[in-house]
């Protein structure tokens, strides 16, 4: 590309006095012919005439020589560009328009790549917000005063719930009981009512209530002060109760004094039973007996409908004690009915010498927290428990435990007869509030699970971890 050269390199071609009228000079620029114009003579043709020698109108013309349109073109092919067009406040017209393009295509290049940083950037932050309101909802919810109602709205009631009532609970055990049961919308919303309003939980008499799903806790508690909605000789019984759980409730339920109801339980063997205890014997249901009834009977219907359940599912009378007690650890490890199954296979897994990662040891902390009186739904177990030599510590021995662990549901039963398909070796719930349970095939995943489950745990310190 050629360059243009500048005024101090270029040779002088015209004086330096643009005014001189020297032949064949040459203006430098518009501005020095506009000069040089204004100092022609301006006489008429008689002021040329008295030119001596008769040559007026040679040396007129010599005199002003005015520039030629020939002339001015060769004037502007030699003179600087730029300085053609300074008076006029132009611009050369040169390259500039293909400049321009460049500089406009550029700058919309320049356009969009700012605007996809922007993009990005904001959907850095709308990510990265929905990232933080799903790990902080709810704190945020509380904070800024969007928190889902803990209780229903009034009228919603429907259906029909029992709960039982048991002396010596708290607030807090009877607002659990009438969450379990359906009754109330939150675990802590009928404690809530109590606090807010001054109530005490200790009018309310033990025993089995009538009550109805979706109720207000006002409706709740005005329905256990009521003595219409106390079921006279009626005992309930939840899923996943040990035999030392159900003995007050039975007792309770029915009317009977508890020491009764401990000396019915303790032989088996009067009830048909070859076990060496009634755990998992007493089926979980609502039972309603007549007045006069006797402990040792309440005690015979709850293991005879263990039996007709056993029966209904097609088990074996002589693997009775077995299928019991796998569904008794289902029932305690489990929430769900699709995790009941997949629990049923890993203890198979487990148990299987072919196949398993654990040396045939079940490994569960349900079973080694069952000797301990003070461990109901426990998730972690204690040092205290996995070093204890016990009948129930599968991680110390083969196998499945002495006995049941607890008193399993016809769900579990059909689970443990009917394991779910798939190779998995472990399982471990992430989070103790919604129940969400990983299951995997190998030790890494497992343990990368487990992580997931102590990061929960320090993110809800109350959340029942320990």
């Amino acid at each position: 590309m050629s360059e243009t050269p500048s005024r101090d390199d270029r040779p002088e071609t015209f004086p330096a006095d643009p005014s001189a009228p020297t032949d064949g000079a040459i203006p430098s620029s518009r501005r020095a012919a506009r000069r040089a114009q204004s100092q022609e003579p301006t006489g008429s043709a008689t002021d040329a005439g008295a030119v001596p020698g008769g040559q007026g109108e040679e040396a007129a013309s010599v005199a002003a020589p005015r520039p030629r349109p020939a002339e001015r073109a060769t004037a502007s092919s030699t003179a600087p560009i730029d300085a053609l067009f300074e008076d006029e406040g132009l611009k050369a017209p040169s390259a500039a328009p293909h400049r321009q393009d460049r500089d406009r295509r550029k700058s919309r290049v320049a356009a969009w790549g700012v605007f996809v940083i922007i993009i990005a950037i904001i959907g850095g932050l709308v990510g990265g917000g929905f990232a933080v309101f799903n790990t902080y909802e709810d704190q945020i919810r509380k904070v800024l005063g969007w928190e889902e109602p803990k209780d229903y709205e009034a009228g919603l009631a429907e259906g029909e719930a029992s709960v039982t009532v048991l002396s010596g609970q708290t607030g807090a055990d009877i607002s659990r009981a009438l969450f379990d049961a359906g009754v109330t919308k939150t675990s802590d919303a009928f404690y809530s009512y109590l606090i807010d309003n001054g109530e005490d939980p200790n009018v309310l008499k033990p025993g089995v209530y009538s009550l109805q799903k979706k109720m207000t806790s006002q409706a709740a508690f005005e329905a256990l002060l009521d003595p219409a909605n106390k079921q006279e000789y009626t005992a309930q019984l939840r899923e996943g109760l040990t035999v030392a759980q159900s003995v007050p409730r039975i007792a309770e339920g029915v009317g009977l004094p508890v020491a009764d109801v401990e000396a019915a339980v303790k032989d088996p063997a009067a009830y048909g039973v070859k076990a060496p205890s009634l755990e998992g014997w007493l089926f979980p249901a609502t039972y309603t007996f007549n007045p006069g009834v006797t402990a040792k009977e309440v005690v015979q219907t709850m293991v005879d409908r263990t039996i007709a359940a056993l029966d209904d599912a097609g088990v074996p009378a002589d693997q009775r004690e077995k299928i019991l007690t796998i569904a008794s650890i289902i029932e305690k490890e489990g929430r769900y009915e699709d995790d009941f199954y997949k629990v049923s296979r890993v203890i198979q897994n487990r148990l299987d010498p072919a196949i398993s990662d654990t040396n045939g040891l079940l490994q569960m902390d349900s079973t080694a927290q069952y000797p301990f009186a003070d461990r109901e739904g426990g998730t972690s177990s204690r040092a205290e428990e996995l070093a204890d030599d016990n009948g129930w510590n599968t991680y110390k021995k083969k196998g499945l435990p002495v006995t049941p662990i607890a008193n399993p549901g016809e769900l579990a039963m059909k689970a443990a007869l009917n394991p779910a398909e798939g190779p998995w070796q472990y399982f471990v719930t992430v989070n103790l509030d919604t129940g969400e349970t990983v299951f995997s095939v190998t030790f890494a995943e497992h343990e990368k699970a487990v992580a997931q489950y102590q990061k929960w745990c320090r993110d809800n310190p109350d959340g029942g971890c320990s």
